[in-house]
């Protein structure tokens, strides 16, 4: 992906169907040519644009992961014991399917990844016996998440 801004990269048009997508990804193309005031086919066309660009990576339902019956949810902050480990770990973290999401980051953890599990018994058992015996894990911090306040995609102008 282009290291540019929105500004330049895409049009208003494209910035409002990024927008409108991102709040309603199950928009019929016609409903979202006739709120935006367009053809149609220029809906189709843009939003194949922005797939090629690579803006939509693809549709997804957002869960209520309460709903679901996850209870508990947290982020941990993973020290790495050398970096040659890192992808390894990464690897290895992937196959857990309580972690949801997994960021590189800076500072003394060099990953922290989100979890679900059904409560604190089953968010001990995937740390302890799931995360921390991955080869190359030296140490992790657990932030436990109350709940998630909100939501978004990232502003598109």
């Amino acid at each position: 992906m282009k290291n540019t801004s929105l500004e330049n990269q895409f049009d208003a048009l494209d910035r409002r169907i990024i927008k409108e997508l991102s709040d309603n990804s199950r928009i019929v193309f016609s409903q979202l040519a006739e709120l935006l005031n367009v053809s149609n086919s220029l809906i189709h066309q843009r939003v194949k644009k922005l797939e090629e660009t690579g803006v939509f990576v693809k549709p997804i339902y957002q869960l209520d992961e309460m709903v679901l019956g996850y209870e508990t949810s947290a982020f941990i902050q993973i020290m790495v014991t050398h970096v040659d480990f890192l992808e390894s770990v990464i690897a290895e973290l992937n196959k857990i399917p309580e972690v949801v999401e997994c960021f590189n980051v800076a500072g003394r953890y060099a990953l922290m990844v989100k979890i679900f599990t059904v409560n604190n018994a089953h968010l001990r058992d995937i740390l302890y016996d799931r995360i921390q015996t991955i080869k190359g894990v030296e140490a992790t911090n657990t932030i436990f998440c109350f709940r998630t306040q909100f939501r978004r995609a990232p502003h598109v102008g």
